[in-house]
């Protein structure tokens, strides 16, 4: 019994990361795309762009849908939506399919996130060994982290870098499917279907806390989304790397110290966490700029890793003031809240950027983006110094 029950939870993390990862296993792809389709860096950031949006806009009517209807049919849809993302990137030969295939994706995120994390829960519990949070973390930045960098890999590697990456992704996501359909159900209450709109929430009672946390966690998103849009563009054309590897790598050490981050939060008091994070994302945005200004890649890796790690910081402090201070009644409009902010964060300056590089270039976009990043953190910084003077 112990074993199926090890089973069940092995389902349902790995459903979690494969999905996660097809949602960014196009990222190392892009510049093949490119050349392939002949769009422009303003079209990759759009093609980009439209996963968030549908990553909210799913968050938003389907936010509630496990509690509904129950956590395996959700998980097999999610599943299947991943599988069909795969197949969509697979046979697409125009950019309106691969715009197609991020909205499909997104939809896949949007599910499984909900779902995998309550029933992780579920069948873990509170006092098992391995946290259901920490589980469910591994799984969703961890499935971020890989898919692009499995991606690369496998475009280096194989003769077919559009088709291989899709061909493994699709299989893996089928093998999900089955896995979550096999267990059983882990949720013993069910409300019964109902299609409405997940309420948007900011709690009255941490209101200051939770648009602070919001918005540095924000800026740290939309730094994510320009690395993940724009980095296969900046290591080819600024420093003529040709390896989807590379891109995959950069990409994966920013998710990865994302999730390394939200681990580091629990270490840190909860006065110093925020400003910690601003400080963090402050310097990341230097680093990048820095990268852009001297067409280095040192700059730009350890950017990605320090800007991963102030975000991660960010958004579990964000998370851990809803959970703990925040209405019990609202907690959950309020999570989807935060996470809509986070994910309108991640899509909307990519596009912005793609509108830089096609009036500008590719250097003074990321420099110009990168100063807006520091101001804004600067801002929630410097509010942060005037509230605890006037505390005091």
């Amino acid at each position: 019994m112990r074993a199926r029950g090890g089973l069940a939870v092995f389902s349902v993390a790995f459903a979690f990361w494969i999905t996660m990862a097809g949602t960014t296993a196009p990222t190392p792809l892009y510049p093949v795309y490119g050349e392939e389709f002949g769009f422009t860096p303003f079209t990759v950031t759009v093609v980009f762009a439209v996963y968030a949006l549908g990553v909210v806009l799913g968050l938003l009517v389907f936010g509630r849908l496990s509690d509904q209807v129950g956590r395996r049919p959700v998980l097999v849809a999610a599943t299947l939506l991943s599988v069909c993302a795969a197949g969509i990137f697979l046979l697409a030969q125009s950019v309106a399919a691969m715009l197609v295939a991020r909205v499909v994706s997104g939809f896949s995120a949007a599910l499984v996130t909900g779902a995998a994390t309550a029933s992780l829960t579920e069948r873990l519990g509170q006092h098992s060994r391995i946290k259901p949070a920490t589980l469910a973390l591994f799984a969703n930045m961890g499935g971020l982290a890989c898919g692009t960098l499995l991606a690369g890999v496998l475009a280096d590697l194989a003769p077919s870098p559009l088709r291989t990456p899709w061909v493994v992704m699709l299989g893996l996501a089928a093998i999900a499917v089955l896995g979550v359909a096999l267990n059983g159900e882990s949720s013993a209450h069910r409300s019964g279907f109902s299609l409405q709109f997940q309420p948007l929430h900011v709690p009255a009672e941490i209101r200051s806390d939770f648009l602070r946390s919001a918005m540095a966690a924000g800026a740290g998103f939309a730094v994510l989304g320009v690395l993940t849009a724009v980095t296969g563009l900046f290591l080819g054309t600024v420093l003529h790397e040709s390896s989807h590897s590379l891109t995959g790598l950069v990409v994966f050490v920013a998710f990865a110290c994302t999730a390394l981050g939200q681990l580091l939060v629990r270490t840190l008091k909860p006065t110093t966490a925020l400003p910690a994070a601003c400080l963090g994302l402050i310097v990341a945005a230097g680093l990048i700029a820095t990268a852009m200004a001297t067409s280095s890649l040192a700059p730009l890796l350890v950017g990605a890793a320090i800007n991963g790690l102030a975000t991660g910081v960010a958004v579990g402090h964000g998370l851990g003031s809803i959970t703990t201070r925040s209405a019990p009644q609202h907690r959950g409009a309020s999570v989807s809240t935060f996470f809509a902010i986070l994910y309108s964060m991640l899509a909307v300056p990519a596009i912005g950027v793609g509108v830089l590089i096609r009036e500008t270039s590719l250097r003074p976009a990321g420099e110009t983006f990168s100063a807006v990043v520091a101001a804004l953190c600067l801002g929630v910084l410097l509010s942060l110094v005037r509230t605890g003077r006037n505390a005091a």
